[in-house]
């Protein structure tokens, strides 16, 4: 049988209050401690020699104001292409989806201000 391997070290790091929220928030669903899931992730860094999920930058929107002649008409020509395509949304679904991120985002913030209600009581009962 194998021994339990103790555990001695500590990590420390400092996050934003709203990201360690909602972290919280999410593994608090799946029943997981913060700290289980942080050992998670350390152990999928060693398994995997490396970051365990692809890291790239956000897609920018364009600023025409930088971009040359040539790299404008380019552009302008990509979305002539989307378009003869159908590559296109319609005014319905652009709006489906911009009520469904807003209300992703109201529920966010009603769960945010849940936890902190909660955290605050429980200050107040062990003051």
């Amino acid at each position: 049988m194998a021994k339990p391997i103790k555990k001695t070290a500590s990590v420390f790091t400092r996050v934003s209050p709203e990201l360690k929220n909602q972290a919280e928030d999410v593994l608090d669903k799946l029943q997981i401690p913060m700290s289980t899931a942080l050992s998670m992730f350390l152990q999928q860094v060693v398994e995997q020699r490396g970051i365990p999920f692809e890291v790239k930058l956000h897609h920018q929107p364009l600023d025409a104001s930088t971009l040359t002649t040539e790299q404008f008409d380019q552009e302008i020509q990509k979305g002539f292409d989307d378009f003869k395509h159908g590559k296109t949304y319609t005014d319905e679904q652009v709006h489906q989806q911009l009520q469904e991120k807003n209300r992703q985002s109201r529920q966010q913030k009603k769960c945010t201000n849940f936890r902190q209600q909660k955290r605050n009581w429980h200050t107040f009962q062990l003051s």
